[in-house]
């Protein structure tokens, strides 16, 4: 499937921006000349999250699992063009099934693990997916028979396959399935005939940043190889590294950095998720980690805690990336005096981008604020990715460029790492571009610097609370409050948070004599109405009215205030935290 226009595909073929090589070519080569090198490894606490043990395995046993995959899929009547969605925990076995789908020209569309039905009836609808991989159970939750559900309401879900012991009735054991050694023959000749070619979409990813409902964000495989340089330049790495992924491997941030840059560099890639500091820091010190990536609050936390960090070697460990929320000049600066630079790093599934690298901002503190002003004619970045787009900004009322230094206006982007358009949504991609072809990021920026070359993060238009680097639709939990017995009015607002960035605050307006409280409200959530745990409230803000506007829009920006003039105490819900 190829959704690029055949000028797009001219225009960035001609300048050798766009090439002929698909993510699993790549992936091939790589087997051809490190076949003993070791290429992707499970967290130790893996057993807490899905059945199987941890596990280790070279380029060459992940080939030959691959290519036992492939041959599965082939077999259970899968086709080019066939979407596969895929509920699996960091493991092992989603490399063998996204680079086993893309052989075969299949579409891999990643969720979250958290995604309960709410979202999946919205996905598998959209998508008409062909069929699902998941595993048995996901922590408590048992996956496999809830995908089973989904399918017995959606007649184009054919075939669910998931991993793990206790498989149910109905869903195809995959351990069954590989072990029963199919053949490959006719895997191969399906491979040949698919014709794959670099401008077919590898990936549907999902974003619900101001939507009501997630966004599938296609992206190609040349739309994936264009930000692998972005991210190698960035925090200097060298082929052959051994990285650190505590990404969920379902979007930008997992993807590019520990999948199509871990082809590029020849890499390993050592599985981290959910987020557990004791087991993180014990795979800095036993997995012998190049680079990794971390919150900004975790990075603070460690600064605070130097015993926490004896053991890890910061001379092999001397980049990380971070990003998601704010960075401190404080805990930017800290790292360096301890010889770890720390890449602020700023993007999007749509395929916006910007980078506080070394590369071209050596001053430590300048990162936690600034971003380089990539995609001008004055090319103030080094980073040869910066130079291929074009970046502008614009006031999002009045349409008007700004140029002018200390002038917020929302940050604009065209170029071959942008998407093609929002998968079978006409009405979201025409808002999502402007009437120059550039994509509206929906955030807001000020030009900065003695030689205008930098970008100041100033906030956002969309309403979307950001948790954990999770973007979380306001739109989406406010028209589920409404639907809540004793809710007469309700917005939903993050809550300023110091390790997670923000929290969702619901904002709610009672009925007269209704009894409203958090746990009630997040258990209707999860249980009555599927949401994902991490989009479940953790602050309730019980109101007499909601402040609005004289044309009735809420004053969002007046519950932000309250919230951060007198932070509420924490939830008393443990539902609410994965």
């Amino acid at each position: 499937m190829i959704l690029a226009s055949p000028e797009r595909i001219a225009e960035y073929t001609a300048r050798g921006w766009w090439g002929t090589r698909t993510l699993d070519a790549g992936f091939l080569d790589v087997v051809a000349r490190h076949p003993q090198r070791e290429a992707v490894v499970d967290a130790p606490n893996r057993e807490l999250l899905t059945d199987g043990a941890p596990r280790r395995l070279s380029y060459a046993q992940l080939a030959a699992e691959v290519e036992r995959m492939a041959a599965v899929l082939h077999a259970r009547g899968l086709q080019r063009d066939d979407i596969v969605v895929v509920q699996l925990v960091n493991s092992v076995e989603q490399f063998a099934v996204y680079l086993a789908c893309m052989r075969l020209g299949l579409i891999v569309s990643p969720v979250p693990v958290q995604y309960r039905e709410h979202e999946l009836d919205h996905i598998v609808g959209l998508t008409g997916a062909r069929a699902a991989i998941t595993a048995t159970r996901i922590g408590r939750h048992a996956a496999a028979a809830m995908w089973l559900q989904l399918a017995s309401r959606h007649p184009s879900l054919r075939e669910v396959l998931a991993y793990g012991r206790e498989v149910p009735p109905g869903v195809g054991s995959l351990e069954a399935l590989l072990a029963a050694a199919p053949d490959p023959a006719a895997a191969h000749a399906a491979a040949r005939a698919a014709a794959v070619t670099a401008n077919d979409i590898a990936t549907l990813c999902w974003t619900s940043g101001t939507e009501a409902a997630p966004k599938g964000v296609p992206r190609s495989h040349n739309e994936w190889w264009i930000v692998v340089p972005s991210l190698i330049e960035a925090a200097g790495l060298k082929p052959g590294m051994r990285l650190l992924n505590p990404f969920p491997l379902i979007n930008m941030a997992g993807f590019s950095s520990s999948f199509a840059t871990w082809i590029g560099l020849e890499a390993t890639v050592v599985q981290h998720h959910p987020f557990d500091l004791d087991v993180f820091l014990a795979q800095l010190r036993s997995e012998r980690i190049d680079y990794t990536v971390s919150p900004p609050a975790i990075l603070t936390q460690l600064l605070q805690r130097p015993e926490l960090l004896e053991g890890i070697d910061f001379g092999r460990l001397s980049r990380i990336g971070s990003g998601s929320a704010p960075l401190s000049e404080w805990m930017v600066q800290g790292w360096a005096d301890r010889g770890v630079a720390i890449v602020n790093y700023f993007g999007s599934n749509e395929g916006a981008a910007l980078t506080g690298a070394p590369l071209d901002i050596p001053e430590a503190a300048m990162r936690a604020r600034y971003f380089s002003r990539g995609g001008t004619p004055e090319r103030f970045s080094k980073i040869s990715t910066a130079n291929k787009i074009r970046t502008r900004l614009v006031d999002p009322e009045t349409e008007e460029e700004i140029t002018t230094p200390g002038v917020p206006g929302e940050l604009r982007v065209s170029g071959p790492t942008i998407f093609s358009g929002y998968f079978r949504n006409p009405e979201a991609t025409a808002r999502a571009f402007d009437a120059q072809g550039c994509y509206r990021s929906g955030d807001l920026f000020e030009i900065a610097g003695d030689r205008r070359q930098y970008l100041l993060y100033v906030g956002r238009c969309k309403d979307i609370v950001v948790r954990g680097g999770m973007k979380i639709s306001e739109v989406e939990i406010e028209t589920l409050l409404l639907a809540y017995p004793g809710v007469r009015d309700a917005a939903v607002v993050g809550a300023p948070d110091p390790v997670l960035g923000e929290r969702v605050c619901a904002c709610i307006v009672p009925s007269p004599g209704a009894s409203i409280t958090l746990p009630a409200l997040a258990r209707w959530l999860r249980d009555e109405r599927h949401v994902a745990v991490y989009k479940l409230p953790e602050r309730l803000l019980l109101l007499d009215a909601l402040p609005r506007n004289p044309v009735g829009k809420v004053l969002k920006r007046e519950l932000r205030q309250r919230l951060a003039d007198a932070p509420l105490p924490e939830a008393a819900n443990p539902a609410a935290t994965p």
